[in-house]
């Protein structure tokens, strides 16, 4: 019995030596204020943009029709290949036309000799009228003919040159540069003069891209314009990140549609690396006026309380200060702040989780080492 005593007399004491050596953690440590990052708000010059889909669209597209009837004897070109203007595509039949022209130029002659003759009985007959030998009025009947034979020849010169057009026509002949299509007639069928679609040519170089602005961005720009032509187009393609290519804005409807609300608008783009087909779905960015300045801030550091949108601040005393703003346009992950905050306030980005109420301490840290500064691109592209 007096050893069982002992025993437990001696774990009563361990376990008190074990709870003396254990230290409670600092309370000053437990109390510590969370820690933030933080950056100061900076007015930045930004180019706004807006967000539009359009198609792209040749500069000229030809439908080659021939200018004379006859069979295809021959497809002079590679389809879906490129060609320049005059490159030679169809030959139609040029025996018919030939024959013409070798008898319009016989009737030329003939008319030439006409005229020869007429002319020398003209002369002789003015000559013999001076000494009475002929009557005045068959020396006019004789001036009447040869001006009858003059006419003759420029009939014929006529009939020949039209005779020689039409032989010239049987080429059938790209009157632009562009790309072709396939042959809608192929090698023994009958073409009908300016009915029969052959082929059609689409420019390449450069294009269009056609898109729509609706009402509300068609007003936006109208005083922008008066007062600078400045705009900036950027082209994206289905398969783009982002909009790696430029155009310049070279047309604006004079009229809105009433029936979409929107108004048409093209820009032309360069396409000397052919990555631009017609039709091709476009996603155009289209910025008017000048850069304009504008506070930028991180989107994460925006938070929402129902319908309202607001950020902390970091006052002077290192305290989070609850501030409701107004935002507008996302621009390369950076949010335009339209009211609420100022350019000298300091922002606080990260570890917003530890902040549940205003007023509340927190211990500041520089958004990014040895510098507090929230730097944001001077010309960015809005992403909305």
């Amino acid at each position: 019995m007096r050893v069982r005593l002992v025993a437990v007399t001696g774990m009563i004491t361990t376990a008190l030596l074990i709870s003396g050596c254990y230290k409670k953690p600092d309370q000053a440590a437990a109390g510590q204020p969370p820690a933030v990052e933080v950056a100061s708000v900076t007015q930045q010059t930004i180019k706004t943009w807006d967000s539009f889909n359009g198609r792209v669209s040749a500069t000229d597209t030809v439908v080659i029709l021939p200018r004379v009837g006859g069979y295809i004897t021959r497809v002079a070109y590679r389809e879906g290949s490129e060609v320049k203007k005059g490159d030679l595509l169809f030959v139609i039949d040029q025996r018919p036309y030939r024959t013409a022209l070798d008898s319009a130029r016989a009737q030329l002659e003939r008319a030439r000799a006409a005229l020869a003759l007429a002319s020398q009985q003209d002369l002789r007959a003015q000559q013999l009228l001076k000494s009475n030998a002929v009557s005045k009025e068959e020396a006019e009947q004789k001036r009447a003919t040869r001006d009858q034979s003059l006419a003759d020849v420029h009939t014929a010169e006529s009939a020949v040159e039209a005779a020689t057009l039409n032989l010239a026509f049987t080429e059938v002949r790209s009157p632009i540069d562009g790309r072709t299509s396939r042959a809608q007639l192929t090698l023994g069928n009958l073409a009908v003069a300016d009915q029969s679609a052959l082929t059609s040519v689409v420019s390449q170089n450069p294009v269009y891209v056609y898109f729509d602005p609706d009402e509300h961005s068609f007003l936006n720009y109208q005083k922008p314009l008066k007062q600078s032509q400045d705009t900036s187009v950027r082209i994206g393609l289905a398969n783009d990140e982002g909009h790696p290519y430029t155009g310049e804005l070279t047309f604006l409807d004079n009229q809105i549609n009433a029936t979409t609300g929107t108004v048409r608008a093209r820009a032309t783009v360069n396409n000397s690396d052919r990555l631009f087909t017609p039709g091709l779905f476009a996603k155009v960015k289209l910025s008017v006026g000048e850069p304009t300045p504008a506070l930028l801030i991180p989107e994460r550091a925006i938070l929402t309380d129902q319908n309202k949108k607001y950020v902390y601040v970091l006052s002077n005393d290192n305290k989070a200060i609850k501030r409701y703003v107004e935002t507008g346009q996302l621009i390369d992950q950076q949010r335009v702040i339209t009211s609420g905050l100022e350019n000298d306030n300091t922002l606080i980005v990260s570890g917003l989780q530890n902040i549940h109420a205003t007023d509340t301490p927190v211990t500041p840290q520089s958004h990014s080492p040895g510098n507090n500064t929230l730097h944001v691109p001077s010309l960015v592209i809005n992403d909305h």
